[in-house]
C-alpha cells in the first residue's frame, strides 16, 4: 500500500487549503480514513476521519467548524478542506486507513495504519 499526501502549503492566517491523499494497493472503499497532524514538538494527533459509508464524519474541536473531510472512492483519494487558517494549525498532516471500524470519535494513532509522508502546512501571522 502506499499512501500519497499533497496540498500542503506556506498560506497566510485566514486563508484556506485543501489536502488530498491518495492511497494505492488498498480497496479504499471498504476502510475508513482518518486524517492527522503533528505540530512542532508535539505528538501526533488525530483530528478528522471518515467512515467507508459516509457521512459518518468526526472532527476535532480545533477544526471543527472550518473544517471538512470528504471522500472520493473512484479515485482512492481523501480530502480535508481546511478554511480560515491560523498559526496553530502549522503542522506535518497525515492520512491514514482504519485498521477496521467506522469513523467514530477521535481518531487513535494505534487503530489505523499506511502512513505517507505527510505535507507540511504552515501558517503566517
Amino acid at each position: 500500500v502506499h499512501v500519497a499526501e499533497s496540498g500542503g502549503d506556506l498560506v497566510q492566517a485566514g486563508g484556506s487549503l485543501r489536502l488530498s491523499c491518495t492511497f494505492s494497493g488498498l480497496s479504499f472503499r471498504l476502510y475508513t480514513v482518518g486524517w492527522f497532524r503533528q505540530a512542532p514538538g508535539k505528538e501526533r494527533e488525530g483530528i478528522s476521519c471518515i467512515s467507508w459509508n459516509d457521512p459518518g464524519t468526526y472532527y476535532a474541536d480545533s477544526i471543527r467548524g472550518r473544517a471538512s473531510i470528504s471522500r472520493d472512492n473512484a479515485k482512492s483519494t481523501l480530502y480535508l478542506q481546511l478554511d480560515n487558517l491560523q498559526s496553530a494549525d502549522t503542522a506535518m498532516y497525515y492520512c491514514a486507513n482504519r485498521i477496521q471500524g467506522p469513523c467514530s470519535g477521535s481518531p487513535r494513532e494505534s487503530d489505523y495504519r499506511n502512513w505517507g509522508q505527510g505535507t507540511q502546512v504552515t501558517v503566517s501571522p
